[in-house]
């Protein structure tokens, strides 16, 4: 998810909160500034924490105006601190001000997923296991969301439901059990697509092995449950821990050995990182 690829998928996310702010005119903007001035702002951080969506921040005003110019001092991904000049914008001071909340929101937004990330991920440092997001994002924004976590130092588990395969507890309700649930799926899913089990006790990671399941999910799981179920495994399927996962107690699971951790809390509950547009100058 780089490089203006990535940029063009997200340019209807852009565009919809552009009209969502702007839906006919900026009438305090035209108040003051009926004709087109030249003029500089500067990108300023408030909070320690993880910078991203940098493309996207400049992107926004782009779609404004082609002819504003984002000249940033950080990269995606950097550690910023507080009183940290990140970046000038200059253009049409009428479209600083228009696009000013729009790209504030979204970088503070994307800014905060990649802070919580690289905290959650520093806490498994040396582990083997990989820290994966979820599908518990923000509607219309899991593109950004999910890059956001990439910034940060995790990775991306399936990003919608034309994906994978991820049997869950009321799939296997439907099924009739874990056996035939992994049975049904292998059938008609694709043979390039893995078949991923959630189990929520023992008796259920024995089903899961018999079936041939490619994942098992170990959700809500106690440590010592968690333990035994990857003695029942024994490497014959990857291996993932899921279920209230959050900076609090993830490091208490790296001495398990498990492939996975997915954290729903990196996209729903990440506090937005701090930053603002301040010292508007006419040149």
């Amino acid at each position: 998810m780089n490089g203006p690829t990535w940029l063009l998928q997200a340019d209807p996310i852009l565009l919809s909160a552009l009209r969502e702010d702007i839906s006919s005119e900026d009438v305090t903007t035209n108040a003051v500034m009926p004709t087109a001035i030249p003029g500089t702002v500067d990108l300023l951080c408030k909070e320690e924490g993880v910078i991203a969506g940098l493309p996207i921040f400049a992107r926004v005003f782009a779609l404004l105006d082609p002819e504003v110019k984002v000249t940033f001092f950080c990269q995606e991904g950097d550690a910023v601190s507080k009183g940290q000049r990140l970046a000038v914008v200059q253009g049409d001071i009428r479209v600083l001000l228009s696009g000013e909340r729009v790209a504030l929101n979204f970088l503070q937004r994307m800014s905060g997923i990649a802070t919580y990330t690289r905290a959650v991920a520093d806490r498994l440092n040396g582990a083997r296991t990989k820290l994966l997001d979820t599908r518990k994002t923000t509607p219309n924004l899991r593109l950004l969301e999910k890059y956001a976590v990439r910034v940060g130092g995790g990775h991306n588990h399936r990003f919608n439901l034309s994906d994978g395969v991820l049997l869950k507890d009321n799939h296997i309700a439907a099924a009739g059990g874990v056996k035939e649930a992994v049975a049904m799926a292998k059938a008609y899913a694709p043979f390039v697509r893995k078949i991923e089990v959630e189990v929520e006790n023992l008796d259920m990671v024995r089903q899961a092995v018999e079936a041939g399941a490619d994942i098992i999910m170990l959700d809500n799981m106690t440590h010592e449950e968690m333990k035994e179920a990857l003695s029942l495994i024994q490497g014959r399927a990857e291996t993932e821990c899921s279920g209230n996962m959050t900076l609090d107690n993830v490091a208490a699971l790296a001495d398990l050995g498990v492939d996975y951790i997915s954290c729903g809390a990196l996209t729903h509950s990440a506090p937005i990182l701090d930053l603002s547009l301040k010292n508007l100058r006419r040149v």
